[in-house]
This record gives C-alpha cells, structure tokens and sequence, in this order.
C-alpha cells in the first residue's frame, strides 16, 4: 500500500508540477482556457500557486492526506470545467489535457481512501470506522 501510496502521488504532484511552466509563462493554450473560463490572468496565476502548493504537499508524507484533498478538489475543478464550458478537447489537444485531469482526479482519490484516517477533521471517523 506503501508504494502505491506513493506511485500516486507521484503522477497526482507530476501532473500538477508539469502544467505551472505553461501556466505561469502565459503560454497560448494557457491563457485561451483562462480567457474562455472568464478568468484570464487572475485565475491562472491563482491555480498555479494552488496547484503548487498542493504538489507539495502531496509529496511530503505528513501533509499527503491535506494535498490528497486539495488535488481532488483542482482537478474536479478541471474536469468541471472541461465538462461544462472547455469541452473534452481543447485546442486540438486530443483530449489529453481532460485524460490528465481524470487521472489526478483518481489517483487523488485513491491517495484519500489509502489515507483517509490521516484527513483532516474527517479523519477521526475513518479511524474509528476501521
């Protein structure tokens, strides 16, 4: 479990880290998801910095449950986004963007049922439960 723990949180902090270049630098596919969602440059800059801190966290052991809660929370907020208003592909991308949001999602998801005595406030309950 150990190592799928951390598998997972590698490729959730991995597909978080590889987007702030694109995100920070204002590259166009960046800035034309931003714009159309309404939010251009604002909430770039606001998800980036989000989205580190969440990689982060994901990746030290002590606060893994924290950005297992916060990683599913940006990336439902990707995939709502895709779903409502960007749709699946966006720019020609083939839909990779949507495919490495689900990902995150999942992975994320996983890290916070692997963890989910660990979760803040929440966390007590599981452990009982158990």
């Amino acid at each position: 479990m150990r190592i799928l723990s951390w598998l997972l949180r590698l490729t959730a902090a991995f597909i978080l880290l590889q987007t702030l270049f694109f995100k920070f630098t204002g590259a166009e596919e960046s800035v034309y998801i931003f714009s159309t969602l309404g939010v251009e440059p604002w909430g770039r800059y606001a998800s980036g910095i989000v989205e580190l801190i969440t990689a982060v966290m994901l990746l030290v052991p002590a606060t893994a449950a924290v950005g297992g809660v916060l990683a599913v929370g940006v990336a439902a907020g990707a995939l709502m986004s895709h779903l409502t208003v960007l749709g699946i592909e966006v720019k020609g991308d083939g839909g990779l963007l949507f495919a490495l949001a689900v990902t995150a999602f999942v992975g994320s998801v996983v890290v916070l049922v692997l963890r989910r005595s660990q979760i803040p406030v929440v966390g007590r309950l599981f452990h009982q439960l158990a």
